[in-house]
């Protein structure tokens, strides 16, 4: 009875936004109807349609909000939800490795997939990195902040837990989920935390920061 009611609900929701949130959230729903059915259960295929799922949410807080959602952005977001999708695949591996299972139950992974999984999460978290390093670099950034230069910062904070995060998955130490390990880790919560301040710092705090272009 839950289900058709908070449908209904967010439909209703869905007059009072931009219309265009109505066709995002259509199609989130119907994406993630074909998940739960089928898409989960196909190698490479599901991880791929669950960064896809976290970016639609992206797009949909931009359209809701009537703002125009940077390209940066969204190839971020899809390399990082990507990254930890993979995670959250390698984690389940690693755990069915422990219990002595040839396979994680339900997914359309051995557990001899372990080594791809990783090397293909980790190369996406690191794109994400280069993503966010080539966007911090750009001429038009300088105008959006008072001290851009510092923008920088964030990119060490960033593969300093992309890769705790791997690490973790290594040592069978990874929640199933990454987001709630990340939302109950304190080291995790630090370096978002430090990576708003950054932000922060470069919007308001006027710096003179030589940087020379190639």
């Amino acid at each position: 009875m839950l289900v058709p009611t908070l449908v209904i609900l967010a439909a209703a929701i869905c007059l009072l936004l931009p219309p265009g949130f109505a066709v995002t959230l259509a199609a989130y729903y119907v994406t993630t109807i074909a998940y739960s059915f089928s898409l989960k259960r196909r190698a490479l295929v599901d991880v791929f349609t669950l960064a896809g799922l976290y970016t639609v949410r992206v797009i949909g807080g931009a359209v809701a909000l009537g703002v125009t959602i940077s390209m940066w952005l969204l190839a971020f977001s899809m390399f990082l939800f990507i990254c930890l999708a993979m995670l959250k695949r390698y984690a389940e591996l690693v755990d069915a490795a422990r219990r002595g299972l040839q396979a994680a139950g339900g997914r359309g992974y051995a557990v001899g997939d372990e080594a791809v999984i990783a090397a293909l999460g980790i190369a996406s978290g690191f794109c994400s990195v280069l993503v966010f390093s080539l966007y911090a670099a750009q001429p038009y950034v300088a105008r959006l902040y008072a001290t851009p230069a510092l923008l920088w910062l964030i990119c060490p904070l960033l593969l300093y837990w992309l890769a705790r995060m791997w690490l973790l998955a290594r040592r069978g130490h990874m929640h199933d989920d990454p987001i709630v390990f990340t939302i109950r880790d304190r080291i995790s919560c630090g370096v978002i935390a430090c990576c708003g301040l950054v932000v922060s710092l470069s919007a308001m705090v006027e710096l003179a920061i030589p940087i020379v272009g190639m």
